[in-house]
């Protein structure tokens, strides 16, 4: 009988037991696929929760007035969209293209400065040491826990004490403060934006408004962009501040506009038609601009990913 060497017994003990993982992974492979199959389902429907209003008001938008509670109501009657949209801009002299248009204004350039003075803010708390600077922080902070609603009543007594209310500006400049702006600013700066580069765009000479807007800036795209859009979404879905401070119908925002037409359905019956076709409108310049602005926060992700 020859003998065996140990390294030789070991080898064939090895050969011979199953390897550590094959029956865990073919279950592995059944739970990640079980996994994955939730996880599609749970999408499918967050997504039917989130379209089917979306769909429903697409829907009773292209159904004249007779359709509208004789049909289905998630299914096409006679297809009557372009002219109830004709007729929603002829009602009483275009008006609902002039609320477009303050909404426009209150949420572009509102969202555009506030996203700019944020990013200052923030950029400044992260990168400059001051005395106080973590007490400002911490307040800042504390105003993202305050509702925008709770904050409408004293604004409109501090307007109304200097006579501005019922103008633009009444609505304007308090879309210009957003705390949660200049809390992921400064997250943000903090993150992507080395003292390196801000210490080599100064030796060579750049100041700091042009260190921040040249160099800064570039680095925290992806957080100016969810600012914007975060800013520009509420500024155009605010309703109560331009409800309590405005009073000339040509100043107020499509949201306002369109709960005053809804007011009026049971004295005007035919106006229900207009409020759902405008309300089918006035999702359409959000919906436009988060597609639009979207490859900023991919192009992010990618420079995140190599980095």
């Amino acid at each position: 009988m020859t003998a065996t060497s140990p390294r030789l017994e070991k080898a064939q003990k090895t050969a011979k037991a199953p390897k550590p993982g094959r029956e865990n992974g073919r279950s592995g492979i059944r739970e990640s696929a079980a996994s994955r199959t939730i996880a599609m389902a749970v999408m499918v429907v967050a997504t039917l929760y989130f379209l089917t209003p979306i769909w429903w008001l697409l829907v009773a938008s292209s159904k004249t007035r007779a359709d509208f509670t004789t049909t289905a109501p998630l299914w096409f009657a006679d297809f009557a969209l372009f002219d109830n949209i004709a007729a929603l801009f002829d009602y009483r002299n275009a008006v609902f293209l002039r609320w477009l248009g303050n909404s426009a204004l209150y949420a572009g350039v509102g969202a555009l400065l506030a996203t700019i003075i944020a990013a200052m803010a923030g950029y400044a708390i992260a990168k400059y040491s001051f005395r106080g600077r973590e007490l400002l922080f911490n307040i800042i902070l504390g105003g993202v826990l305050v509702p925008a609603t709770a904050l409408a009543l004293p604004l409109f007594l501090l307007f109304s004490q200097v006579g501005a209310t019922n103008t633009i500006w009444a609505v304007f400049l308090p879309s210009l403060v957003s705390p949660f702006g200049v809390y992921l600013s400064r997250i943000y700066a903090a993150a992507s934006v080395p003292d390196e580069i801000v210490e080599a765009a100064r030796i060579d000479g750049a100041g700091e408004l042009r260190t921040f807007f040249t160099v800064a800036t570039r680095l925290m795209a992806p957080a100016l962009v969810t600012i914007f859009l975060f800013q520009f979404v509420a500024i155009w879905n605010n309703f109560f501040l331009p409800l309590i401070m405005l009073r000339d119908e040509s100043l107020f925002p499509v949201t306002l506009g369109l709960y005053v037409w809804n007011t009026q359905v049971s004295q005007i019956p035919d106006i229900r038609a207009l409020v759902i076709v405008g309300s089918l409108l006035s999702i359409i310049p959000l919906i436009l601009t988060f597609l639009g602005l979207q490859r900023f926060w991919q192009s992010g992700l990618a420079s995140g990913g190599l980095k």
